[in-house]
């Protein structure tokens, strides 16, 4: 008769212990680079649109007023030209990056730029580019 799953897993766990073996790779052994982090932020931009949209359409649908009511708020805090530009960049700079790092897997998926020097040079040209597109839209 086979084993158990029980008994296959002790059976792992105890060669495991005896081999010195670790568990798995940990993040802190890899060495980072640009294509590392800018994969990582871009799922982390996709996560806080999709929160964004979510939010801002709940609110539209719960909160008692409509938009402009509390665009005058906002408004009537009168905050300075150099805050409201900041948050608006903030605001902008997801959906720049989200964009533009989009665009450059659109070319992966038509196979072009998968040599590192590549790849390397189009997550620069995204960062400028999410830079210049963001600094952009917060000045409008």
């Amino acid at each position: 008769m086979g084993t158990t799953a029980k008994e296959e897993m002790a059976r792992f766990w105890e060669k495991n212990t005896k081999s010195n073996r670790p568990l798995s790779p940990h993040i802190t052994i890899y060495k980072w680079s640009l294509p590392m982090a800018m994969s990582i932020t871009h799922r982390g931009t996709g996560v806080a649109l999709s929160l964004g949209v979510s939010l801002f359409s709940l609110a539209a649908l719960l909160l008692p007023e409509q938009f402009p009511h509390y665009l005058a708020m906002v408004k009537s805090l009168s905050l300075g030209p150099a805050l409201i530009y900041s948050a608006k960049f903030a605001l902008a700079f997801p959906f720049s990056y989200h964009t533009w790092n989009g665009v450059r897997h659109l070319a992966w998926d038509m196979g072009k730029g998968f040599k590192i020097p590549q790849v390397n040079q189009s997550g620069v040209l995204v960062l400028i580019l999410t830079l210049l597109s963001s600094a952009g839209l917060a000045a409008m």
